[in-house]
């Protein structure tokens, strides 16, 4: 029993934390890992022997731009455990890759004009050709992590600052306090409820003394966005989830509502807004309750240009050269249209249309400036029960970017853009419709007739000029809609009456124009033709696969979506096949007007 009376001595040890890990140890860490992020920058060379990072750094630095992309997979090659540390902790070892890119950039500018010695923080973008995660698969173990995320944009803020170091000052001491380091992302600062300063013969500073003086503080730009997951990530029956992003310094305004990205993030959590409490009762509601958000870190636009498709997983070489063995094949043409909604009987002419549709054309830019468009805007007009509605949705599933929508359910601001009130800051934002979120794609309009003439006429200038202009609530931009068009419409007396001619229809001259290639589509009363259609549907339903022999033509709808994306990335003959169908059908129709004397 020795020793059971002795109280023993207890101490602590400033420079050690509680986990037994030296804080100077820590510190020493850190330099460590700025060094080695230090040597990435200054040694690291690319394929061409040329000191790729380095020679970025002074490029920008002296166009004035202080901003570096770095690619994770070159990171990754020179020190596998420092990507990881950037992966698995992003927020740490960022800001000191930002410190050893700003201490290089230092080192290859010297010397710097007279008045610009004081070097400018430098911002590190990321990027890397890893896998996406969709918006529906992050969880909670994901959290603080760096992640990589697809889709849409859908609405985006104004520009605003944000501090990111504050001077306060006392009221009534009128004491100073400098350089209080503000935490990246949407977090704040929590203002001191007390002064500690003392002095002699005054009497203590009162509660909350505190404020904010804004000449003093260092302010960054940023903007939030609301990134929207893409159509084709969406299971069935089930709404699209979104995620706020947030974008600082160079980052802002790279993007605008409707651009397909894919966006490297810290994945973060803010603070839910206290909600009130219920009446009657104590209890509040949302406690303890954090929303997740993106602190967004690099951004890639996934496409650009007239042809804008959506890229998703690239192509190997062995996918590439399929695709180019399809493209050598002298009969692609009629191979394509056939494999078009094999299941639906006929209509031989829409489905060579709808192959030129998927295609499209090449945009135009004259000498003057304007522009032509180069995709293809189809209207089927006729009797019910002649498949154009499933048409449609073929359309939608094997055009790499297609949106769905009917006319009874679509309103002009649906379709085109609409200006909201963010519920956050109370300003307002702006939202993409249909047909800004479908840019570089289809949209099919079903039910085209049942829309009301106002919303009709919305859509002219976007089927036209291919763009969306907005002059609202102070807000006064344009917006790409760079899509085709594919609608149905029926008849005003149900089906189409020869008798009436141009009464079927109700349509103005202004939207009619805009479509290049119009069908009617009519149910002619035909024994013959008749059997073998219900030949064919029982087949269809019997069998449950394609009821033509001869069916070694027909292309996989996987395999038709990746070549239409294939060929808008790479090929530009498009135009040619599509214009000369069209000159095609136009002969066709003139030489039926000529034959009946009209």
């Amino acid at each position: 029993m020795a020793g059971f009376d002795d109280p023993g001595v207890f101490y602590s040890d400033p420079l050690y934390s509680e986990d037994g890990q030296s804080e100077v140890g820590a510190n020493e860490t850190n330099t460590a890992i700025q060094k080695k992020f230090y040597d990435f920058l200054r040694t690291f060379m690319d394929d061409t022997n040329v000191y790729c990072y380095r020679e970025a750094l002074k490029h920008h630095y002296n166009l004035r731009q202080y901003w570096l992309e770095v690619d994770l997979e070159d990171l990754r090659n020179f020190d596998e455990s420092l990507a990881d540390k950037l992966v698995k902790l992003p927020s740490l070892h960022l800001a000191l890759f930002e410190d050893a890119a700003k201490d290089v950039a230092d080192e290859v500018t010297r010397p710097r004009p007279p008045g610009e010695e004081e070097m400018r923080e430098i911002q590190v973008m990321l990027r890397s050709d890893s896998n996406p995660v969709q918006v529906r698969q992050l969880k909670s173990t994901d959290m603080a992590h760096l992640v990589k995320v697809p889709g849409i944009i859908v609405s985006a803020s104004a520009v605003m600052a944000k501090a990111t170091q504050l001077t306060i000052q006392c009221r009534s001491c009128r004491v100073y306090k400098s350089n209080i380091p503000i935490k990246p992302g949407m977090e704040g600062y929590m203002l001191p409820r007390t002064c500690t300063t003392e002095q002699a013969g005054r009497p203590k500073c009162p509660v909350d003394p505190f404020f904010i003086v804004p000449d003093k503080c260092k302010c960054v730009d940023y903007q939030t966005l609301k990134l929207q997951e893409s159509p084709d990530a969406v299971p069935n029956g089930e709404m699209p989830r979104h995620m706020q992003l947030f974008v600082d310094r160079y980052l802002v305004e790279r993007v605008v509502p409707g651009n397909r990205i894919t966006v490297m993030g810290i994945y973060s959590i803010k603070k839910v807004s206290q909600g009130k409490a219920k009446k009657g009762t104590h209890e509040k509601t949302s406690v303890g309750i954090r929303r997740p958000y993106l602190r967004v870190v690099g951004i890639q636009v996934e496409t650009e240009g007239h042809s804008r498709v959506s890229v998703g997983e690239a192509l190997s070489p062995e996918e590439e050269e399929a695709m180019q063995q399809l493209a050598r094949q002298p009969d692609i043409y009629n191979i394509f249209s056939n494999s078009i909604a094999p299941s639906i009987f006929g209509s031989t002419d829409i489905k060579r249309a709808i192959a030129c549709l998927l295609f499209g054309g090449s945009r135009k830019r004259l000498p003057d400036g304007l522009t032509r468009r180069g995709d293809i805007n189809l209207l089927l007009l006729g009797d019910p029960g002649t498949a154009k509605s499933q048409l449609l949705k073929f359309v939608e599933k094997v055009a790499p970017i297609g949106v769905y929508t009917s006319g009874k359910g679509s309103s002009a601001a649906g379709l085109t853009a609409s200006v909201v009130r963010d519920p956050a800051t109370r300003g307002y934002i702006m939202e993409g419709g249909a047909m800004v979120l479908a840019d570089g794609g289809v949209v099919c309009i079903d039910e085209f007739d049942k829309m009301r003439e106002d919303d009709r006429v919305a859509i002219h200038e976007a089927m036209e000029q291919q763009t969306i202009s907005i002059a609202k609530a102070g807000i006064t931009t344009t917006l790409n809609s760079r899509c085709s068009v594919l609608a149905a419409a029926n008849s005003v007396f149900g089906r189409w009456d020869e008798t009436k001619g141009g009464e079927n229809i109700t349509f103005m001259p202004t939207i009619l124009s805009r479509f290049d290639m119009i069908f009617i589509v009519k149910d002619h009363h035909d024994v013959t033709k008749d059997e073998r259609m219900a030949k064919h549907v029982m087949k269809v339903h019997l069998n449950a696969q394609q009821p033509d022999d001869d069916s070694e033509g027909e292309l996989p709808l996987a395999i038709m979506k990746k070549y239409i994306a294939y060929c808008k990335r790479c090929c530009f003959m498009c135009y040619f096949i599509s214009i000369t169908f069209l000159f095609v059908c136009i002969q066709k129709v003139w030489s039926k007007a000529v034959r009946r004397g009209c």
